[in-house]
């Protein structure tokens, strides 16, 4: 199939940091495996970044770790499009106290590849794209009502 057949949604990165105290109990990856199995989205690129007490750190594939340090995550193991680098390492390791570790998840919304090759198909170009923050919406929200009963 040619780049341009090929429907790919849009592709998001996240980075979830854990503190030192952490539980690291693992009860978010079933809701990510979920996903990935209902094909909702499609995770690319999974990279475990740890950053010792001395500030050094160091990023990891996921097939280089085991289940006592990764968990469940170790189901991406291997999932590598070559999008991360170590660049992306240094500057999660930058936002990351000592002691702490974080996950880096590059994924696709599998869901919208369809709305995206038709608006394609239909000449539609993108012109913006912007992640508004839950904590951001529900400000606005409140605000919205605030205004509303006064």
């Amino acid at each position: 199939m040619e780049a341009n057949e090929v429907e790919l949604g849009p592709i998001d990165v996240v980075v979830i940091g854990y503190p030192p105290e952490a539980p690291k109990t693992g009860e978010a990856v079933p809701n990510v495996l979920d996903l990935v199995e209902r094909g909702i989205i499609r995770v690319l690129d999974a990279l475990f970044v740890v950053k010792n007490e001395d500030g050094t750190f160091s990023g990891a594939d996921l097939a280089d770790l085991d289940a006592d340090s990764a968990g469940d995550l170790t189901a991406f193991a291997g999932a590598s499009t070559g999008l991360l680098s170590d660049d992306d390492v240094a500057l999660v390791a930058a936002e990351i106290e000592p002691g702490s570790a974080a996950v880096i998840i590059v994924y696709e919304n599998r869901w919208a590849a369809p709305f995206v090759a038709a608006v394609r198909r239909n000449g539609g170009v993108l012109i913006a794209s912007q992640r508004i923050s839950a904590q951001d919406l529900m400000e606005a929200l409140e605000a919205a009502e605030a205004a509303a009963s006064s």
